[in-house]
């Protein structure tokens, strides 16, 4: 889903004038695993992913519209009925005042989610004592110089970093794969597998990719390739304890 934005009315506007949100989802039954949730989509991303469909969040330090307050505002009239809020982007982690924003969210009384590709573990490290699930992004093979290719970034090893305390953590989390077939194949799964599995990784989703706007070649069977490849499945399905496909 395209984030919504709260736009400025005549509601307070609070001292988190730091915080940059490009826009938010009100309701979302998807993004927070069996919680009721709000999504917030943090402004700015240092990925370049060519599946990326909000590449309007891209840009760092770009100013919006958006009001902190109006959202806490927001949110205290949901209290009892929404469960959690997550932080989605964009990437969360670009922002310094990621964590006092959670904090004003968690000061409510609810539950935190994050989606983070992990591109900075001493931020994230911060973080992770304040959030009660995470959602991490695998973008492809453990291989540094395809990671860095696809993501337009160089940073592969913060993003292993960032994994490592994301397990040590012991926090509720999954990791997860878009499938664009333009730049992964079948055997890129295997590796993403053998190395979630050698690192203690239980939970691992498989998400379909639905071609940007500018892709006009790739096809249905294209993005199903990987689910219906019955081998790798299968093996996804017994290396995994908690393993699915997203479409």
């Amino acid at each position: 889903m395209m984030p919504l934005t709260l736009r400025q009315n005549n509601l307070r506007v609070t001292q988190m004038s730091e915080i940059i949100v490009g826009g938010v989802e009100t309701f979302s039954t998807v993004d927070f695993p069996g919680k009721l949730a709000a999504v917030v989509f943090m402004q700015g991303c240092p990925w370049r992913c060519p599946f990326c469909h909000n590449t309007e969040l891209q840009p760092l330090n770009q100013s919006t519209n958006f009001i902190w307050g109006n959202f806490l505002d927001f949110l205290k009239k949901r209290q009892g009925i929404l469960e959690a809020v997550v932080f989605s982007g964009g990437e969360p982690l670009a922002q310094n005042a990621l964590p006092d924003a959670i904090k004003e969210v968690k000061s409510l009384g609810y539950q935190i989610g994050l989606h983070t590709g992990g591109y900075r573990p001493d931020l994230f490290a911060e973080v992770l004592p304040l959030v009660d699930w995470v959602g991490f992004d695998i973008k492809t093979s453990f291989n540094e110089e395809k990671y860095n290719h696809l993501t337009g970034s160089t940073h592969f090893t913060k993003v292993m970093q960032s994994l490592e305390k994301l397990i040590a953590s012991h926090k509720a989390f999954e990791c997860r794969t878009t499938c664009d077939p333009r730049h992964l194949e079948i055997e890129d799964i295997y590796n993403i597998g053998k190395e979630l599995s050698r690192l203690g990784v239980k939970e691992y989703y498989l998400q379909k990719y639905r071609p940007i706007p500018s892709d006009t070649e790739s096809t249905d069977a294209d993005c199903e390739k990987f689910f219906h490849d019955e081998a790798l499945q299968k093996y996804l399905k017994e290396t995994f304890p908690i393993f699915d496909n997203r479409f």
